[in-house]
């Protein structure tokens, strides 16, 4: 893993977190993204080297909307970027790690994601995350 590409915060409502979010860092969200196979409508916040991702759900049955339903609005999971996530999803697996999607898809910020099950990373959802254009399959 090369470092925490990102940390993802569920939100009831993305418009008052990223001003609250903008008041925080001082700076403006550069991008909003809907990834609809997901129903969650994302936001971007560069921080240093790493990003803060907010996510609202666009519809009940989402897993940012069940996730709120059930805790709250916080902290949804820990990104972290790798170079090959075909070989990490295969070493974490070999390790122990629940993988939720064992074929990577596509996510937020023109990425490949992968997620750990939470029940395998001490009740942490981690996410594994490559740029779409370094190995794409």
């Amino acid at each position: 893993m090369q470092k925490i590409e990102h940390i993802g915060i569920a939100v009831k409502d993305l418009e008052n977190a990223n001003l609250l979010f903008k008041k925080l860092l001082n700076q403006t969200h550069y991008k909003i993204e809907e990834v609809v196979s997901e129903g969650v409508k994302t936001s971007f916040f560069k921080v240093g080297e790493s990003k803060i991702e907010l996510l609202q759900a666009t519809n009940n049955e989402s897993p940012i909307a069940k996730f709120i339903a059930k805790k709250g609005e916080g902290v949804h999971h820990i990104a972290f970027a790798v170079t090959d996530i075909y070989a990490e999803i295969k070493r974490l697996k070999s390790e122990g790690f629940t993988i939720l999607n064992e074929k990577p898809k596509e996510g937020a910020d023109n990425k490949l994601v992968a997620f750990l099950h939470p029940k395998s990373s001490n009740g942490v959802l981690i996410e594994l995350c490559q740029e779409k254009e370094r190995n794409d399959k």
